[in-house]
Parts: C-alpha cells; structure tokens; sequence
C-alpha cells in the first residue's frame, strides 16, 4: 500500500479547521492540524511533512513568522497559505517567503485539492528538468553520477545505482536539506521504515567514500533529511 503523504495545516478556526482536515483525510492524505500558531514550530520539528498550509491569522504567532521559521529549517518544503488577507502586500509577502500558492478564502476545495497534488508531484519529480552537470565537485573528488564513480587524484571508488542516486540528489541540493521522503520516494519509490534503514545505510557507505576530505559532512537534520555541507578552506 502507497504511503499516505503528510499534510502540516495551520488553522486556528474550529469548525473551518475540522471541516478542511476531514476533507483532506478523505482524499488519502494523513493531516497533523495545529490551532494555534505558538505551537505551530515544535510540532513540525516532530515529523516529516510533505507540505505545509497555513493560515496567515493566528493567534500568538501569525503564518508568515512560521512560515519564515520552517524555511529555515527545511527550505525544500513546500507551503501554501490559506487566508482571508487579501491585500496586495500581503500576497508578495507570502510569496517572498518562499510560498508555491497563496490561497484567499473562500475557495473551491476541489481546486485546493488539485493544488495540492500538482505540487506535491512537482516536488516528487524534484529537478529531473533542471539541467544536471555529468559532474560534480565535491571538495576535493570529483563524482561522475552517469559513470556512477567518486574519484580523488588516481583513486576512483565505483558506485551502486542507489549510492549514485542518492549523492547525486545531495549534489543537487547542496548545503540545503534533502529530505528524507523525498529522497526515499525518488530512489526506492516508498518511504516505509525498512527503506528508511536502508537508506541510513548508505549514506553511512557515502560519508566512508569521503572521509579523505574533512571539509565534507553528510549532516544529518533530526526528523527532517540530510544536508550534504562542503565548507571552505
């Protein structure tokens, strides 16, 4: 059975609130609700989501200053603000926050719906349309992901088809966090925990391909993913 994938929604409305997170629960995803802002950091730092929507009014702490603290965290993550602010300066604002859709209410719910999804499947795809190098420089080796081989001066360390995969998608995404599902749902097509354990496992091999070079660090971000970190000299 396919994973359900996670919704994270920020709604301080009761009846809206219940009304949106049943809705979204009936089309197959699995909903963490949150009803007031204060609260809203800690209890994304729990779990992995797949995207995140948030009112903009909130009590304590409103959906910008969330918004602002979960790109910080997890800049891969998608958002979609949901609100009843209309006014121009509040849109560019969302979307300068590195929103994928700024939604006023009221609204269509299929429409939400098929928002979601077609962003949620563009996230998947990650950057298959982006224009990828043959090769990559990571600190001192150079990694060739089509020839599937890490080389430093004449020593070159052969790859498997998962162990290029994954390195490829921490070269792409360099120094911000590759998250886990994401990385888990383009390589082993499920995120279940055996594949979690497995891919643990590699990159446990990727980090021994490239100890020679301590300026290199395969991080890992708690309850979030990986973040491929190449420091300067």
């Amino acid at each position: 059975m396919k994973p359900k994938q996670k919704i994270f929604l920020v709604e301080d409305d009761h009846n809206f609130g219940a009304v949106l997170k049943s809705y979204l629960e009936i089309n197959d995803y699995h909903v963490k609700w949150v009803l007031d802002g204060k609260d809203a950091f800690a209890e994304f730092n729990k779990d992995e989501f797949d995207i995140c929507i948030l009112d903009v009014m909130l009590p304590n702490v409103d959906g910008f200053m969330i918004a602002s603290e979960i790109k910080k965290y997890d800049n891969n993550v998608p958002l979609i603000f949901l609100t009843a602010k209309t006014l121009k300066e509040d849109i560019l604002k969302g979307y300068g926050l590195g929103a994928d859709d700024y939604i006023t209410k009221p609204f269509d719910s299929e429409v939400l719906l098929c928002k979601i999804s077609a962003i949620l499947n563009r996230k998947i795809s990650g950057d298959n349309d982006k224009e990828i190098p043959d090769i990559f420089e990571i600190g001192k080796y150079r990694f060739n992901w089509k020839l599937r081989q890490i080389q430093l001066n004449d020593n070159i360390q052969k790859l498997s088809p998962k162990e290029s995969e994954l390195l490829k998608l921490l070269c792409i995404n360099k120094n911000e966090v590759l998250p886990r599902r994401i990385a888990l749902k383009n390589i082993w097509r499920d995120d279940n925990y055996f594949t979690t354990r497995s891919m643990d496992v590699y990159i446990t091999k990727l980090r021994k391909y490239l100890k020679e070079d301590t300026l290199i660090e395969i991080a890992n971000i708690h309850s979030s993913g990986y973040r491929l970190i190449i420091r300067e000299k």
